[in-house]
């Protein structure tokens, strides 16, 4: 798992200064860098809007005077409210993710100076990346007539880090969301999973010129290629794939006194696939199919993907199962932790960066080692400066 250090923190803060400053430069009182700096500690210490900010930031003034200027004192809930309603969203994004460019750059640095796996004959573990989208339910302004916002995220599901996030009006709006935001992350090296919204050949081809690999759940808004790798890939089931060469595994897990089994099958993508050509990369085609009971009743089902990834049945498994953990880890922590769901919050831009907020700061909870929930982190962090100094830094102490 990727962790922070003292001076990666420190690191972390100083991004924001360079960020272009969008307020007029009359009574412009409080840096913008140490207004945001305030926002990430408060918003992790369990404010949800510019009013408890400004409250906590009041409360808190001596402790954040070791750390910051503050030439005016600490800024009021309207300053908060404008930062956060002017600032650029993919701006601010963008400084995030040149620190976590940053920190992957010292972690290769350390990887080269270790034993080269690649010369043991080992296979290098691929990051993960998960993009899905989450519904703000509550954010609809029908005076406007805005529906509720939608964010479409991108998730690094193995060390519990947000890359970024784009905003639509509609679900329906992923397919244009998606491209913008492989826009401002890095996919290299990377195995980028996304439900069938996204399953397009300009977002494959996107994430391949990337240099990373795609996959992509197929429905029927591919209709002819999904009816082709449904209909190959359950003829193929009925014979146990007798004369096709197939990578298969086979998870069995027991919850809440009942028994689930999924089988995962991958083949390589025959040359008549429908469209094979127009899909960059495309190597293999897969299925996993889940045997479960409900109700005293075993019933089944089954999800089909194509993948640029090469015949390899456990590295699709993880990526389909870690696509699937996307909800408890992101989205139920996102309503549970952070009771996204409740927010009424209905100009756009806030809206935006206050979702941005939430998403960073619950990847730096995530990497605190202690074992207490992230509801229970934020309340801890709330009470004591030297915990909440422990989540921006990434240790226990």
């Amino acid at each position: 798992m990727m962790t922070i250090g003292d001076q990666e923190a420190v690191d972390l803060l100083r991004y924001f200064d360079d960020l272009p400053d969008p307020r007029s430069h009359v009574n412009r009182h409080h840096p913008l860098g140490e207004v945001i700096v305030i926002s990430i500690c408060a918003v992790i210490s369990n404010a949800d809007g510019p009013t408890a900010i400004a409250r906590w930031a009041e409360l808190n003034q001596p402790w954040l005077k070791k750390h910051l200027t503050l030439p005016h004192g600490t800024p009021g809930k309207d300053t908060i409210r404008r930062v956060l309603s002017s600032l650029e969203p993919l701006v601010f994004q963008r400084c995030f993710a040149q620190w976590l460019e940053m920190l992957r750059e010292a972690e290769d640095e350390l990887h080269d100076g270790s034993d080269d796996d690649a010369s043991n004959g080992a296979e290098r573990t691929m990051r993960h990346v998960a993009i899905d989208g989450k519904t703000l339910r509550r954010s609809h302004d029908k005076k406007n007539g805005l529906g509720p916002l939608h964010m479409v995220s991108a998730w690094a599901s193995d060390c519990g880090i947000a890359l970024g996030q784009v905003a639509t009006d509609e679900k329906s709006n992923e397919i244009t969301a998606i491209p913008e935001l492989l826009k401002i992350i890095d996919v290299e090296d990377a195995m980028v999973t996304i439900d069938a919204a996204g399953c397009q050949k300009n977002i494959a081809r996107q994430i391949v010129q990337g240099k990373g690999d795609y996959v992509l759940a197929l429905k029927s808004n591919q209709k002819k290629l999904f009816d082709q790798v449904r209909l190959i890939l359950d003829c193929h089931m009925r014979d146990d794939f007798a004369d096709c060469p197939v990578s298969r595994h086979v998870e069995v897990e027991q919850g809440h006194g009942r028994l689930e089994a999924r089988q995962y099958y991958q083949i390589t993508a025959p040359s008549h696939l429908h469209g094979r050509s127009q899909w960059k990369g495309l190597k293999t085609i897969g299925v996993a199919v889940r045997t479960y009971e409900e109700n005293g009743v075993e019933k089944t089902d089954a999800r089909y993907y194509i993948s640029s990834l090469r015949r390899n049945s456990k590295r699709f498994a993880a990526a389909v199962r870690r696509h699937w953990s996307v909800e408890n880890t992101l989205h139920w922590c996102l309503d549970m932790t952070y009771r996204e769901d409740e927010s009424r919050v209905r100009e756009r831009r806030f809206a935006e960066n206050l979702a941005w907020l939430r998403r960073m700061t619950l990847s730096l909870i995530k990497q605190h080692p202690g074992k207490d929930s992230n509801i229970m982190k934020r309340r801890m962090a709330g009470w004591n400066v030297d915990f909440l100094m422990q989540i921006l830094t990434g240790k226990g102490v």
